[in-house]
């Protein structure tokens, strides 16, 4: 049984290749020495996201994912991760990239900030960019 959940608020998302994506965020987890107790990817609008980022974070801004750690025990991953598939989509088309591959780097993005890596500082967004950047090896070609 997969301790890794997917989810739409407000938009109709079809998550393709799902199996193949829970294993892979799995094995990030575990490449961390971590287990993933419970992990929900929450697929919505740029406007839920946006309200979602104003009323619990105070940002008065667009963002194309939110991150909330429930875990008690920093070895165990708990957590909920909403991601804007309408900025996704703007995204992808910005950095000239499929959406499929801009997805998957916003969905390791969230896992990354549940395994303690953050992006406030150039230091640490440039870690965050090469942990993104080895998460995507990882993925098998599809």
């Amino acid at each position: 049984m997969s301790h890794v959940h997917f989810f739409e608020e407000d938009i109709t998302f079809t998550l393709e290749h799902s199996p193949q994506i829970i294993k892979w965020l799995t094995n990030i987890a575990t490449s961390e020495d971590r287990t993933l107790v419970e992990l929900n990817y929450i697929f919505c609008s740029d406007e839920y996201l946006y309200q979602m980022n104003v009323d619990y974070l105070e940002h008065d801004t667009y963002t194309d994912i939110i991150t909330f750690d429930n875990s008690e025990d920093e070895k165990e991953i708990e957590g909920d991760i909403f991601i804007s598939i309408d900025r996704v989509r703007e995204n992808s088309k910005s950095l000239a990239t499929s959406f499929q591959e801009e997805l998957l780097r916003v969905m390791a993005h969230g896992l990354l900030h549940l395994l303690g890596y953050n992006d406030k500082t150039e230091e640490e967004k440039t870690l965050m960019r090469k942990k993104e950047e080895a998460c995507l090896s990882l993925f098998p070609k599809l």
